[in-house]
């Protein structure tokens, strides 16, 4: 008798637990475009080019699809330029100014990455998330320094999502 009352009890500890995990909705989080601060000698005289355009946009792709694959996070898709107007320096300047427009865009979060091109071939990489209401951080995370061009970008977003963002 002992063995069949724990049994039940077990059975609806466990439904419960997967009752109130079904409950819980997924937060709403905008991704911002990743930013370039390329601190490089040659930051002066080679400006970005499309590889470097391409990298960052498959950063912030990266995180995008890392955020929606974890099922805590719905993406909320906005067209950029929105930014650009009120953080015509970047969004990294701002003073966390991207938790307000994704507040406007109806994210509850807000995601921001900057890569900081350090020399052609070496960089590091900064994510935070921030509450829209409240403007503070949720979550945030750096790389220290990384070996590769451009190309390596995305590859460090999938490090600090795993390693740091979603742990």
């Amino acid at each position: 008798m002992r063995i069949r009352t724990l049994t039940v009890l077990v059975m609806l500890l466990v439904g419960a637990c997967a009752f109130a995990q079904a409950q819980t909705k997924p937060m709403s989080i905008e991704v911002f475009p990743f930013e370039l601060e390329d601190k490089s000698a040659g930051a002066g005289i080679v400006p970005p080019d499309e590889h470097d355009r391409r990298y960052l946009s498959e950063s912030a792709q990266m995180a995008k699809d890392m955020l929606s694959q974890s099922g805590r996070f719905t993406v909320v898709d906005v067209p950029a330029g929105d930014e650009q107007a009120v953080a015509p320096h970047g969004l990294r300047n701002c003073g966390g100014c991207e938790g307000k427009i994704a507040k406007k865009h109806g994210a509850s979060l807000a995601l921001l990455g900057v890569v900081t091109r350090v020399n052609r071939t070496e960089h590091t990489m900064f994510i935070r998330i921030l509450d829209a209401e409240t403007g503070k951080p949720v979550s945030q995370g750096f790389t220290d320094l990384r070996m590769g061009a451009n190309y390596a970008w995305p590859r460090s977003v999938k490090w600090l999502m795993t390693n740091r963002i979603l742990r």
